[in-house]
């Protein structure tokens, strides 16, 4: 309802007396108008098949008041009636805020160091080339550095469980790495595909894309890739 109600609006409520008086027409009370939040009511009267309610008793209903201007009729109504109030959202479910601006930068900087880690060793495997400790030194030390500036950076519920998916792939990463340097050390033949059928390869693989999407997406969504 609105907080003034002018002469085009009320002149049908004003009119209800003229109406009674000059009218021929069967004149019927049969029923109350009660308005929510407000007590009391007002009654109702048909016309013709039309409702109508004093204007008076609708002022004194919604505690509001009349003015009389020559024709016009002003209802003012109280600002507790004309203001609806505005609806809060629920503590109780407060909205994920997904990934933090901070973490996420981390996070990407963390899987382009693992990525190069990962295609130079499978570059190095499919080609026969040496892998050293020297070799690998470099990826390891960034990479170990990336993740610790994940771990400053994580603070929303998003970021702590992605940054233990990004903390498993760290992990599997060094597995990998100490597993093909040792067989190089130990002058054991490596097939060139033999990366394309080890599962520690394949899991790393997955997480990355698993990482990838999310970080895409803004928000935590564990498939399973990278336990």
């Amino acid at each position: 309802m609105s907080r003034q109600v002018t002469r085009t609006s009320l002149i049908l409520s004003a009119f209800l007396a003229v109406a009674c008086l000059a009218s021929p027409q069967t004149v019927q009370q049969n029923g109350k108008l009660t308005i929510s939040g407000q007590p009391g009511d007002a009654a109702v009267t048909q016309i013709n098949g039309r409702s109508y309610v004093d204007i008076e008793a609708l002022a004194r209903l919604t505690n509001g008041t009349l003015h009389f201007n020559g024709p016009q009729i002003l209802l003012t109504l109280p600002a507790s009636a004309a203001v609806t109030p505005a609806t809060t959202p629920s503590s109780s479910q407060p909205a994920d805020p997904g990934f933090s601006k901070e973490f996420l930068k981390a996070g990407i900087e963390e899987m382009s160091v693992i990525r190069e880690w990962r295609s130079t060793l499978l570059n190095a495997v499919q080609n026969g080339y040496p892998v050293t400790d020297a070799v690998v030194a470099g990826f390891h030390g960034q990479a170990a550095t990336n993740l610790r500036l994940a771990s400053v950076a994580a603070s929303t519920d998003s970021d702590q469980q992605a940054f233990q998916l990004l903390s498993n792939e760290f992990d599997n990463m060094q597995k990998l790495s100490n597993k093909i340097v040792t067989s190089r050390e130990n002058m054991n033949y490596i097939a060139p595909n033999a990366l394309k059928n080890d599962p520690l390869y394949q899991q790393i693989l997955n997480c990355a894309r698993s990482l990838g999407s999310m970080a895409s997406s803004g928000q935590f969504q564990d498939d399973g890739s990278c336990h």
